[in-house]
């Protein structure tokens, strides 16, 4: 275990290695449930969950490894084990930036990650499972998200998986002129829709809750209309293109709601998906999902190349800035015992001092600033020394340390067996002590 922090353990199933069975199998009811469940084991000390259209991602912060790879096999447990990726502390950090940043989605560039990015962080905040580890590590990659999209071309276009979608619907049956149902109005639904517009004939948004169809029909700038999932079928029976992307844990489409359909050509971009595998049994129904997007999202990744090698940059810059950012909070705490240590044997010789003097208000008050003003110049040094040492990785340097100023510090869990024995600091010889007390009143004296 490093100094002063937890290491962070992740595990990913991503569209990379997984199938849309593959995510259906990891998918969440809740990512705050999620993180709650992870906390509930014993040696997690933090925990964060991102659950996306082509992924589902947990991290954990433990003392050791060990055990948060143990935690996180339990929790990837009905997942095969061939498209789950490991990630170790530093490789969790670096992904997370590029997850932020749009590297790792299906459709490079694209701006909805960000914010599942930061929702997933609030969810994990609510859920009590963000400390000091991973409130440095998500929010040093919410910050390298925003400098993509800010500083680089990465996500020129308004490129997403909705549009993605639409681009496949228009590559295999054309959308100009068709008749067009977009399921769902949340943010997929919503850049389905607003993509659809521009083109299709008529455009239908199905949604459960209707007032929020009814608020993104009024956004489109054109005649759309609005129904409840309680109409799906018939307004299924009218569209020759249909994308679906709602929330739903249950499918929403099925060999019934299209039996009566035309030439029907659906892209379910949902997580778990929204179209039943019983549709596709249907001869005039043809159903892809996020499987079948390779041919679009190859042509956007060849199009981002060059900004994603800009963007890749960044994340090493912004990676090393991390590191040295958790070094720093390791220094703090071996620094911040180095001064509690002096302040107790500071205090213990201000007692003796002032108690075997009798001295008025006015020379406490010039013995005690003393004091202080030695403390700080004889520890300005070591704390310097302490800082270049953590951010050198001289971890030995830095447990000594411990050992000399933190008589709790146990340096055999830290390090291992024989990693050295504590000091306590307040056994100052008492000819020592008595010296330093002759010499604050000798100096008083002076005065």
């Amino acid at each position: 275990m490093t100094v002063g922090t937890g290491v962070i353990s992740g595990a990913s199933v991503a569209h990379e290695r997984a199938t849309v069975d593959d995510l259906e199998r990891a998918s969440l009811d809740s990512q705050r449930a999620a993180v709650e469940r992870l906390c509930s084991v014993p040696a997690v000390e933090e925990a964060y969950v991102l659950q996306t259209c082509n992924r589902v991602e947990a991290y954990v912060v433990t003392g050791n490894e060990a055990d948060g790879r143990a935690a996180l096999d339990v929790f990837f447990e009905s997942v095969p084990d061939r498209v789950v990726t490991d990630l170790g502390h530093e490789e969790s950090l670096r992904h997370l930036m590029r997850v932020a940043a749009g590297l790792e989605s299906l459709v490079v560039g694209e701006d909805q990650i960000l914010g599942q990015v930061g929702d997933a962080f609030e969810d994990a905040r609510a859920a009590t499972g963000i400390g000091p580890v991973l409130d440095a590590g998500v929010t040093k990659a919410i910050h390298v998200g925003e400098r993509a999209r800010t500083e680089t071309a990465i996500n020129e276009g308004s490129v997403s998986l909705a549009t993605a979608a639409v681009r496949l619907a228009d590559e295999a049956v054309g959308v100009d002129g068709a008749e067009a149902l977009v399921v769902g109005a949340g943010d997929m639904g919503r850049i389905a829709a607003k993509t659809l517009a521009d083109d299709a004939a008529h455009l239908t948004v199905a949604n459960r809750t209707r007032e929020r169809a009814e608020q993104l029909a009024e956004t489109l700038g054109a005649e759309t209309e609005v129904v409840g999932v309680d109409d799906l079928e018939e307004a299924a029976d009218r569209a020759n293109v249909v994308v679906t992307a709602t929330a739903s844990t249950d499918y929403v489409l099925d060999a019934t709601t299209l039996a009566d359909a035309g030439d029907t050509f659906v892209v379910d971009i949902a997580q778990p998906r929204d179209v039943s595998p019983s549709a596709a049994d249907l001869s005039h129904v043809f159903v892809r999902d996020i499987d079948d997007l390779e041919s679009v999202t190859d042509e956007n990744r060849k199009q981002r190349a060059e900004a994603a090698t800009v963007v890749e940059e960044m994340i090493d810059i912004e990676f090393d800035r991390l590191l040295a950012q958790y070094k720093r909070k390791r220094a703090d705490k071996v620094i911040s015992a180095m001064y509690e240590s002096a302040e107790r044997v500071k205090a213990s010789e201000l007692d003796r001092a002032l108690d075997e003097a009798d001295f008025d208000d006015e020379q406490r008050a010039v013995v005690e600033s003393m004091a202080d003003a030695i403390v700080n110049q004889l520890l300005a040094a070591p704390t310097k020394s302490l800082r270049d040492a953590a951010e050198d990785d001289d971890w030995s340097t830095i447990n000594t340390a411990l050992q000399l100023f933190d008589p709790e510090f146990d340096a055999e869990e830290e390090n291992g067996p024989g990693a050295g024995v504590s000091v306590d600091p307040r056994e100052i010889p008492e000819g020592v002590r008595e010296e330093m007390s002759n010499a604050v009143l000798d100096q008083l004296s002076d005065d």
